[in-house]
């Protein structure tokens, strides 16, 4: 969960560069940072979220120690970790894994609703079930991307248009 004052701190000057802190995490000498803006993010704003950040923790001295910074962007699994998370993701395939000691231990399906307490997630068994599940049953969460259809089991996948199956793309260079 982002600090509140590690929040304040980095929203507006993150803010200033058109980006939007996403997510603060501190660990064991590690400090990651995640960004995101409409349209999503490229190296260069990256880049620039990384110099500026480092800036600003070094000049406030907020993480004692050494640390490494990393600046990213949220990827195309996005971690779920807060409500605001959650309710961006509605509509979303999700995976969730709870709390040991939970009935439901891991969980795939559809984000459908959220509310302050927790949220809704739409899976196939029993087909159109429906899960409740509480923030503070949560261990893990993040969206799933769909990387295309899975094929039959005992086929191979079909190669795209013009690909050649394990084939990498090579320079042909010749001499003379």
């Amino acid at each position: 969960m982002i600090s509140e004052e590690l929040s304040s701190m980095l929203s507006p000057l993150l803010a200033a560069l058109d980006l939007q802190l996403v997510d603060a995490e501190i660990a064991g000498g590690r400090v990651k940072i995640t960004v995101d803006r409409p349209g999503g993010v490229d190296l260069d704003s990256v880049a620039s979220a990384h110099k500026a950040v480092a800036t600003a923790l070094d000049t406030s001295r907020s993480i004692p120690g050494n640390y490494t910074l990393e600046v990213s962007s949220p990827g195309v699994e996005r971690r779920l970790r807060t409500p605001e998370h959650f309710s961006a993701a509605v509509g979303e395939v999700v995976s969730i894994r709870t709390v040991p000691g939970s009935e439901l231990r891991r969980l795939q399906g559809r984000l459908t609703s959220v509310d302050s307490e927790g949220f809704e997630v739409e899976s196939g068994s029993p087909p159109g079930g429906r899960q409740y599940l509480r923030f503070a049953d949560v261990e893990r969460a993040r969206t799933v991307f769909n990387w295309g259809p899975t094929p039959a089991p005992g086929h191979a996948p079909r190669p795209r248009s013009g690909a050649t199956p394990g084939a990498t793309s090579t320079e042909r260079v010749s001499t003379p």
